[in-house]
């Protein structure tokens, strides 16, 4: 069901990995990679997908190797850009909403962000907020409302585009409005205003102001 017909927004906030781009080859190389070296078996089981690395981290390391773990994997993550590249759709989601109402919200760090945007051809917006910027990261809202401040709106004015649970849950505790796509995660897992396989199936409209959707058939 399209539970955003009709409704007009005036910003527009979109989640990174999974959502604009396809990094999942990189982000699995770089675990591989510290799970050998840190010598965790991962659990199968855990649906992680939007969590920090940081978060991830924690369930597995105890206390006093965090930081020290958290360190290696964002280098792991930097170097690991082989592969990665924009979505359908994400480069004209994009260039179709203006300049200062859009924003990049990412539970990875201003290193990584940057440098998979990079990799995939895509130019970060002004306002790119990541695990860096704020205390608690998805689930939390705090992402999205501070990418809300950075945009000078209000979270309930604001559309977050996601395809991970954690993100849809942070989204709806934020109060904003919520398009998934489902490109990581089952219709079922994903409680959304609006399902897409990606964002080739949707085009952002401005008009007076405000940013609305219209379906692609």
């Amino acid at each position: 069901m399209d539970q955003l017909a009709g409704r007009r927004f005036a910003a527009v906030i979109f989640d990174l990995d999974g959502t604009l781009i396809d990094s999942h080859p990189a982000i699995a190389r770089a675990w591989t990679s510290w799970l050998s070296e840190f010598e965790v078996v991962p659990d199968a089981s855990a649906n992680v997908n939007g969590m920090t690395s940081e978060a991830i981290i924690r369930l597995v390391l105890p206390e006093h190797r965090v930081v020290e773990a958290t360190a290696r994997m964002e280098e792991l993550e930097v170097y690991e850009t082989e592969g990665i590249e924009a979505l359908p759709g994400a480069r004209e989601a994009l260039d179709a909403v203006p300049a200062d109402r859009v924003a990049v919200a990412t539970s990875g760090t201003r290193a990584v962000a940057t440098a998979r945007m990079e990799a995939a051809g895509l130019t970060p917006p002004a306002v790119l907020l990541t695990a860096d910027d704020v205390e608690h990261g998805k689930p939390a809202p705090d992402l999205f409302l501070a990418a809300a401040r950075a945009l000078g709106v209000e979270p309930a004015d604001c559309l977050v585009v996601e395809d991970a649970p954690a993100g849809v849950r942070a989204a709806r505790a934020a109060g904003a409005g919520v398009l998934a796509v489902l490109t990581t995660s089952r219709p079922d897992e994903l409680d959304a205003d609006l399902l897409v396989p990606d964002l080739s199936h949707v085009s952002f409209v401005t008009e007076a102001g405000l940013i609305g959707l219209m379906l692609r058939s």
